[in-house]
C-alpha cells in the first residue's frame, strides 16, 4: 500500500529527532578542570632552637644565724633588710659569764706556767748532782716527772683558756657570709641558746643568683642525639645563655649562662634539674619567685619549616601532610614534627628540600588528585630565627 507524501515526511522527521536524542546521551560531561591549591616550595635554612620553660629562682648562698652558746642578747647591730659583709657583728649576747670562764682559764695557764719554772730548776739542780751521785736516782726521777707534770698543766691550761676564749668570740654574733640580712627574729632581752630550732636572722647572698628549671628527660636525650648525629651544632659563645621573662612578662635586662644539670632523673616527673646562673647587682630577683627561662640549645643548619595549618593528624594522631608531586597529583606524606617557629613546625622526617606541600585548599582534594598548584609566600627564617 502506498503512504501518502506527507505522512512519509512526518516519520522521516520523528526519526531523526530519536537519533538526534540517542546521540545526546551518549556524549560524556566534560571534565572538570584540576583544583588550584596553595603550596610552597621547601627550603632547607638555619634555626636556632630554644626551649622555654617555667623555672624558681633560687639564692646562691644562705646563711641562718643562730646562736653557739647560750645567753641573754644585749644588743642588735644591724638594720633589718640591710646588706650586711661577712664577718660583721649582729647581736652582742651577755658575755660576763664567758669572760669569766675566759679569766679563770688564764689563771690557771699562769699558775702552770709558774709550777714549771720552780719544776724546771729543780730538776736543773738535781741534774748535776745525780751523775755526781750526790742525790739517789729517784730523787732526779722524781724531778724530772714533776717537770714533765708541769709541761701538760700548761698545755692542759692553754687547751681550756683556747675553749673559753671561743665562747667569749661566740658571744659575738657575726654575719657568716655577704648579702642581705632579713628581719630579726628575736630581740633584745630574749634569752638564745644553743640547741634553740629557731634562728636569730637570715643572711641571703643575691648576687649571683639561680634559677632552676625542669627539662624533660626525653627532650634532652633528643638534643644529645641530635648534638651526637651533627644536626645540631652549638651556637658559639652564646650557646650555655638563657633568658629570662619574669612573672609580671617583662624581660630581665641580662642575660645568664647555664650552670649545671643535676645527674638525677626525678622518678614523678620524668625532668632533669637545669641550673643557670644570673648576676643580679640591682637585687631585682629575690629567692622564689616564679620566671620562665628561655634556654638556648644549638642550631639546626638545614632546618624544615612547614606551616602549621599545612599539618594535619590522623584518627591516630600522626601528623601527615599533602604533597604534590612532578606529576601534579596529590598523596598524603607521614612525618615526625619538632619544635615549633613562630607559625610553622620544624619537620625531622619524612621530608625533603625542593618538595611542594599544599598549605591551602586541603579541603578540596584527595590523595591521587591532579591539582593546579601555585607557589604561596613564605617567611623566611633568618639565622637566629628562634624555635621553642
Amino acid at each position: 500500500m502506498t503512504h501518502p507524501r506527507p505522512f512519509r515526511a512526518v516519520l522521516l522527521a520523528a526519526g531523526a529527532s530519536l537519533a538526534l536524542a540517542g546521540c545526546d546521551r551518549k556524549a560524556a560531561p566534560p571534565a572538570p578542570p584540576p583544583q588550584a591549591v596553595g603550596v610552597i616550595t621547601l627550603r632547607a635554612s638555619p634555626v636556632e632552637l630554644t626551649t622555654d620553660l617555667p623555672g624558681r629562682t633560687e639564692a646562691v648562698e644562705i646563711a641562718q644565724v643562730r646562736p653557739q652558746v647560750n645567753g641573754v642578747i644585749q644588743k642588735r647591730l644591724f638594720v633589718e633588710g640591710s646588706d650586711v659583709t661577712a664577718g660583721q657583728q649582729l647581736y652582742q649576747i651577755d658575755p660576763s659569764a664567758y669572760q669569766a670562764t675566759y679569766d679563770s682559764a688564764h689563771a690557771q695557764l699562769l699558775r702552770a706556767q709558774a709550777a714549771r719554772v720552780t719544776a724546771q730548776a729543780r730538776l736543773d739542780r738535781y741534774g748535776p748532782l745525780a751523775r755526781a751521785h750526790a742525790v739517789s736516782r729517784q730523787d732526779y726521777d722524781d724531778a724530772l716527772a714533776t717537770a714533765r707534770e708541769a709541761d701538760a698543766d700548761i698545755a692542759l691550761a692553754r687547751a681550756t683558756m683556747s675553749g673559753a676564749a671561743v665562747n667569749l668570740a661566740y658571744t659575738r654574733v657575726l654575719s657568716p657570709i655577704s648579702g642581705r640580712i632579713g628581719r630579726s627574729l628575736m630581740t633584745v632581752g630574749a634569752l638564745a641558746t644553743v640547741n634553740q630550732t629557731s634562728n636569730l636572722s637570715v643572711v641571703t647572698r643575691l648576687d649571683p643568683i639561680y634559677v632552676d628549671v625542669n627539662l624533660p628527660a626525653t627532650r634532652l636525650l633528643e638534643l644529645r642525639r641530635e648534638l651526637k648525629q651533627g644536626r645540631l651544632s652549638r651556637a658559639g659563645d652564646d650557646a650555655a645563655t638563657v633568658s629570662l621573662t619574669l612573672e609580671d612578662g617583662s624581660s630581665y635586662e641580662t642575660q645568664g649562662r647555664l650552670e649545671f644539670s643535676e645527674v638525677n632523673v626525678d622518678e614523678t616527673t620524668a625532668t632533669v634539674v637545669v641550673r643557670a646562673v644570673f648576676p643580679n647587682p640591682e637585687h631585682l630577683l629575690l629567692p622564689g619567685m616564679y620566671v620562665h627561662a628561655e634556654l638556648q640549645e644549638g642550631v639546626d643548619p638545614t632546618a624544615l619549616r612547614v606551616p602549621q595549618v599545612a599539618v594535619t593528624r590522623t584518627p591516630h594522631g600522626d601528623p601527615i601532610v599533602m604533597v604534590v608531586g612532578a606529576d601534579k597529583k596529590v598523596s598524603i606524606r607521614p612525618v615526625t614534627t619538632g619544635p615549633a617557629v613562630g607559625t610553622d613546625w620544624i619537620v625531622t622526617a619524612g621530608l625533603k628540600p625542593g618538595e611542594q606541600v599544599v598549605v591551602s585548599g586541603l579541603q578540596k582534594i584527595h590523595p591521587g588528585d591532579t591539582v593546579n598548584p601555585s607557589e604561596v609566600a613564605q617567611t623566611d627564617a633568618p639565622q637566629g630565627q628562634k624555635a621553642g
